[in-house]
């Protein structure tokens, strides 16, 4: 924690003045060279900024898809558990239908073998007094028992048949959450494909100013809220848990993104946030979107390190908070995970893993 200031006071996001990227200079006196190498600078700096605006439209696209495709798949691997688990029941249940239709066998063939009479054709025959008693009581333990096993076969049949249909309505939504995982995962590729094509095209030094460009949008976003005052009103400490979870996900810093990935080696943003929190002894959802909907929320002011903050109106990304007003996240494909400011990124709302403690 006593490193995060530093780390950003390097990085220009605690605040601070931004350096022009290009400035004219009012006393040049070549004015008409100066004049034209100005207006060449600032074309290629807005040419710059538009492929910056693209390409970070496209890793938004994709970041929106790999969270669909997340979903998807965590609800691919719940009901594939869901089918296993029914189909054991299948099989119990077929089992002991067999069983029972073995035993039903068994009683029709008795009276079979017994002339095939009625129990109660057989006590009006019998003249002995002591016999009719004892083949009274065996007959209603007959019928009984009789009735006992049709009404379990009844139920097993029953039973048999919503496994069977439950099975098939399971199976027919693995189907779907199949598709939409291939689907975002085709989505997924497409847009990232296309933002490292634009940025294939930039020459060396190109792609170094693409960078300082992201950078100053993110110092322009943070300074922003800095100066909103929000720091002021936030001064809680890390739980015991919170501290746990900050250690493991400040210990991934400079790994890659990759979108899908749940470490150890490559993380997706909410696949950080993720393993954090199991390292924090708190299991969470997968995704920043469940997250978002499912742990409890807490106001901005209220937040303290260790919370997850939420960006962007579709719950697509998420961060971990630091204090000092940082956060350490896995941003997008081509970067690694980092530190950069809580407000560089619009801010939907704040969560807490731990909200018992």
């Amino acid at each position: 924690m006593a490193c995060t200031a530093v780390v950003l006071c390097a990085m220009g996001l605690l605040g601070g003045t931004a350096t022009a990227a290009y400035a004219d200079d009012p006393k040049n006196p070549s004015a008409d060279t100066g004049r034209a190498a100005g207006a060449a600078a600032d074309a290629d700096a807005r040419r710059l900024d538009d492929v910056r605006k693209k390409i970070d439209a496209l890793y938004r696209k994709a970041e929106q898809a790999t969270d669909a495709y997340n979903a998807a798949k965590e609800q691919v691997e719940i009901q594939q558990k869901e089918i296993v688990k029914l189909a054991r029941s299948i099989d119990t249940t077929q089992r002991r239908l067999a069983t029972l239709k073995r035993q039903a066998g068994a009683l029709a063939s008795a009276q079979y073998r017994g002339g095939g009479l009625p129990a109660e054709a057989k006590l009006m025959l019998n003249v002995d007094p002591e016999g009719f008693l004892d083949n009274a009581t065996l007959a209603r333990k007959g019928q009984l028992a009789a009735k006992r096993m049709i009404s379990q076969l009844s139920h097993l049949e029953g039973d048999l048949e919503d496994y069977s249909d439950s099975a098939t309505e399971r199976w027919e939504k693995l189907e779907a959450n199949r598709k939409k995982k291939e689907s975002a995962r085709r989505d997924i590729k497409k847009k990232i494909d296309e933002a490292k094509k634009l940025e294939s095209r930039l020459a060396a030094k190109e792609k170094d100013r693409l960078k300082k460009l992201e950078d100053e949008q993110a110092f322009k976003q943070q300074q922003k809220w800095l100066d909103s005052g929000v720091l002021k009103d936030i001064s809680n400490k890390a739980s015991a848990l919170g501290k746990k979870a900050i250690s493991y996900a400040t210990a991934q810093i400079g790994k890659d993104y990759v979108w899908g990935a749940e470490g150890p080696d490559t993380f997706d943003c909410s696949g950080l946030t993720l393993r954090a929190w199991q390292a924090g002894d708190r299991t969470i959802p997968r995704t920043s979107q469940e997250q978002w909907r499912q742990l409890p929320r807490v106001a901005l002011k209220d937040m303290r390190p260790g919370d997850l903050i939420i960006y962007f109106s579709d719950a697509s990304h998420v961060g971990m908070y630091l204090g000092d007003g940082a956060i350490v996240h896995a941003p997008r494909p081509g970067r690694q995970v980092t530190i950069t400011g809580a407000g560089s990124m619009p801010i939907l709302g704040v969560v807490r893993p731990d909200g018992d403690r």
